[in-house]
């Protein structure tokens, strides 16, 4: 069930609220730019070093795109409560799209028993990603809880999960390059399936705003 707004969510002045409609505007904004060039150097890196982990986090940049997306099409209406489900809606497809395509991926890799090739471009977008996620995600997390957009708040753990699979990848493309555990690479894609899920899940109820 869906948390009510409850609080100072319900009773903002609306020069505040305005205030916080701008932030995850621009906040949404910096996202997309961020992921848009993660998207691209992940996928370029992916293929070039038949990673499907490194694949795989390129296309959740492009999902987080159209999580982004949504969000920035909800608030660019004049009443943003009124489109909240459907901008809910879309972006939990989003996450079942990414599942979907990794698992696929990924499986294709174990069976097939490729090897993933070392990626110093992929260690380094991991590295990088690590650091900025994290920043951007607590930001709009705090501005879409003060507003009780959960929208935004299911957008903030898009981000977030941004920052997990960061973790994923960068161990994953360490232990295939350290040691030659190829298995690691699709193994860390798989991680990145399920947290989808989960979270795509999440996002289809509405469970996201004050969790």
């Amino acid at each position: 069930m869906s948390t009510p707004l409850t609080g100072p969510v319900a009773h903002l002045a609306p020069g505040r609220r305005t205030v916080l409609t701008r932030r995850v505007r621009l906040l949404v904004a910096a996202t997309i730019t961020y992921n848009v060039v993660e998207a691209a150097v992940g996928i370029a890196a992916g293929v070039a070093a038949s990673s499907s982990a490194l694949i795989g986090f390129g296309l959740d940049s492009l999902i987080e795109v159209s999580s982004a997306a949504a969000v920035a099409w909800q608030f660019a209406g004049p009443d943003p409560r009124s489109r909240e489900r459907t901008a809910l809606r879309s972006i939990a497809l989003s996450f079942y799209a990414l599942a979907v395509f990794v698992t696929v991926d990924a499986v294709r890799a174990l069976v097939a028993g490729g090897t993933a090739e070392h990626s110093s471009v992929g260690l380094a977008l991991a590295a990088i990603s690590l650091a900025v996620m994290p920043l951007l995600s607590y930001a709009q997390r705090r501005a879409g809880r003060e507003l009780g957009s959960r929208t935004a708040v299911a957008d903030s753990k898009q981000t977030l999960l941004c920052t997990y699979l960061s973790g994923v990848l960068l161990v994953g493309l360490a232990l295939n390059s350290l040691f030659g555990w190829s298995w690691a690479d699709p193994a860390a894609a798989l991680v990145i399936a399920a947290v989808a899920v989960r979270e795509g899940r999440l996002a289809w109820r509405g469970d996201t705003c004050c969790d």
